[in-house]
């Protein structure tokens, strides 16, 4: 399988800039896999389109303003962003531009954070730094960082406005642990009154936390997709959602997971253990065509982008031809690509 088997010509305009004025307003399609029928729909018709016969499960992961902005003691600003904690206020972190940086720098991000070069690491362009500060450093990231958007998404810093906005709406309404650097886009269309109204039509809503790192942004890089190795993102299902789980499957019913990650997650549970159990584990799990899902039953899922690794796990849920099919049609109808854009039920 080829990694040009997943391309598409994507008009610059339709790459969503910011949200939609309402959560609830992007518009959806709806890929009905047993007829072939593609629908338009906006999101909040999603009350409409579940029913008590499903359950409910989201991705409540929540993301840290893990972009930060500094400058060397020459003047030069470099961009330290944050992907995992270690220990002892260490972080395995990216930089750029990396070429200013060595062994020893110290980055001034604010007059309560900095940050000291350690050393670079082999993975791929990953340094390890030591964070300099007082007090919860939780809190200061939060005075001084940045929502880490992706780079499609372009930001002038310096405006309060839009750091406010993302701020709000790069996160989901239901986000509870911090611990991600890029939101699961999905679930950012979900207000709190549309999960009332599905709660009160008998639909179980069930949760777990899959914290997304960088491989998020990372292209996939091989021609030959089966070469391609997924960067590990920790996860952890809670008792009450295995067994919210393993009942609704007992019963018949039908499981929509909202987002790639919440399906990662719960995949990558089942092929560990058998069955979903309450567990803290790690996901590497790759799922491209052909894909035999072993729990999740239907997906809302954003538009993602070519050549990515979400494109290809869509297309093995939904069908790789239906998938572009509808893709060709979603641009012909101008919907808005990516994090901040509309998004597809696939059922």
């Amino acid at each position: 399988m080829l990694l040009s088997e997943f391309d598409y010509n994507l008009p610059e305009e339709l790459i969503a800039q910011k949200p939609t004025e309402k959560r609830q307003d992007s518009r959806m399609m709806v890929l009905n896999r047993e007829n072939h029928q593609i629908l338009h729909k906006h999101f909040y018709d999603i009350v409409d389109l579940i029913n008590d016969d499903c359950i409910l499960i989201l991705n409540n992961t929540k993301v840290m303003p893990a972009r930060l902005y500094g400058y060397k003691d020459t003047g030069a600003k470099i961009e330290v962003f944050l992907l995992k904690e270690h220990s002892n206020n260490e972080w395995e972190v990216l930089i750029r531009p990396s070429k200013r940086v060595k062994e020893g720098t110290i980055i001034k991000v604010s007059e309560e954070l900095s940050v000291e070069i350690i050393k670079p690491l082999p993975d791929d362009g990953k340094w390890l730094v030591k964070m300099i500060h007082e007090g919860n450093l939780l809190d200061i990231l939060h005075r001084v960082g940045n929502i880490p958007l992706p780079p499609y998404i372009e930001r002038k810093m310096a405006d309060e406005d839009l750091r406010k906005l993302d701020f709000e709406r790069y996160q989901t309404v239901y986000a509870k642990d911090e611990g991600s650097v890029a939101a699961p886009t999905a679930g950012l269309h979900f207000t709190p009154e549309i999960l009332e109204k599905l709660s009160q039509k008998g639909v179980e809503i069930g949760y777990v936390t899959l914290n997304v790192g960088i491989g998020t942004f990372r292209p996939v890089k091989c021609e030959n997709v089966l070469e391609h190795k997924m960067d590990s993102e920790t996860f952890e299902i809670s008792e009450e959602t295995a067994n919210l789980i393993n009942k609704a499957k007992k019963e018949g019913k039908k499981l929509v997971a909202v987002g790639t990650t919440t399906v990662r997650t719960l995949e990558t549970a089942y092929q560990q253990f058998g069955e979903i159990k309450a567990c803290k584990s790690a996901s590497e799990l790759f799922i491209y065509p052909p894909y035999e899902f072993k729990v999740v039953d239907k997906l809302i899922t954003n538009f993602h982008l070519p050549k990515s690794t979400l494109l290809m796990l869509v297309s093995a849920l939904a069908g790789k031809d239906f998938i572009f099919e509808a893709y060709k049609e979603a641009i012909e109808n101008k919907y808005r690509f990516y994090s901040y854009g509309d998004c597809m039920f696939i059922c």
